[in-house]
């Protein structure tokens, strides 16, 4: 008897070493994915990238590498480009950031395999095959701003943006005056045909997602926000914010980009 309990004795603590194994194999396993240090930042229509300097600033105090990419805004394809030389610069993995129609541009470039997660700020999150207008036309517009203007030397191709006089509460309106009025000024306008290019592979089928869901956005409407987010399965993050969340509330968007990085 005295035998066998000594036999069990001897089992119980080969299993338990075992398994303490199998569970220190498990967490070195799980650690040796790294955290992403590197962010790649694209802004949407009517911006270029300065107005992200306060993200900029928030995310470099925490230690990371901020990148931030100057896209045409002359076609999709151009600005998925542009955003790709940017990514090819990265050590990696990235946090690649969308905001607006930038969120177009990542979901066809997130699918780099250097991105390791996608960030949607009050951004357009469309699927294979679908354009950004097509996705704007799902919802009521929220506001009847936009204008389109002619290029002189190409009276065909057409350029979206927001009269002065409607900018800031179309755009900014929880931004302060002086500060949306530059805004308003300095607008990058976008290309027509960008808005009509399709996505040929939407990265947020094999990338984790996350979102920022604007609720007072007067630009990308916050239902369509929500149903795209919903479809994608986004974690998402809720703020009561214009369509220039990353100005009016840059810590919070530095927050859920940072989450996105871990």
């Amino acid at each position: 008897m005295k035998h066998l309990e000594n036999h069990m004795s001897i089992l119980r603590k080969t299993s338990a070493i075992a398994l303490m194994i199998a569970v220190s194999g498990t967490m070195a396993h799980a650690q040796t994915k790294p955290a992403a240090k590197d962010v790649v930042i694209v802004h949407g229509a009517l911006a270029d990238g300065s107005g992200w300097r306060a993200i900029y600033d928030i995310l470099n105090k925490d230690g990371f590498h901020v990148t931030i990419v100057q896209e045409p805004l002359t076609g999709l394809a151009e600005d998925v480009d542009a955003t790709k030389r940017v990514i090819d610069q990265q050590a990696g993995p990235v946090v690649l950031v969308g905001h607006s129609y930038g969120g177009s541009v990542i979901t066809e470039a997130g699918n780099d395999p250097k991105v390791s997660a996608l960030v949607y700020v009050a951004a357009l999150q469309p699927d294979k095959g679908e354009a950004s207008g097509q996705l704007m036309s799902k919802f009521a517009a929220p506001n009847d701003a936009m204008r389109a203007a002619t290029n002189r030397t190409a009276p065909d191709i057409k350029y979206f943006y927001i009269p002065a006089a409607k900018f800031r509460e179309t755009y900014a309106a929880d931004v302060p005056a002086a500060q949306a009025k530059f805004m308003s000024d300095s607008q990058q306008q976008l290309a027509e045909k960008a808005m009509a290019a399709p996505i040929s592979e939407a990265a947020w089928h094999n990338k984790p997602s996350y979102a920022i869901l604007t609720t007072k956005d007067r630009v990308v409407s916050p239902e369509l926000q929500r149903w795209m987010y919903q479809r994608s399965g986004a974690k998402v993050t809720e703020l009561a914010a214009s369509h220039a969340v990353f100005v009016s509330q840059p810590e919070a968007v530095a927050r859920v980009i940072e989450a996105a990085a871990k």
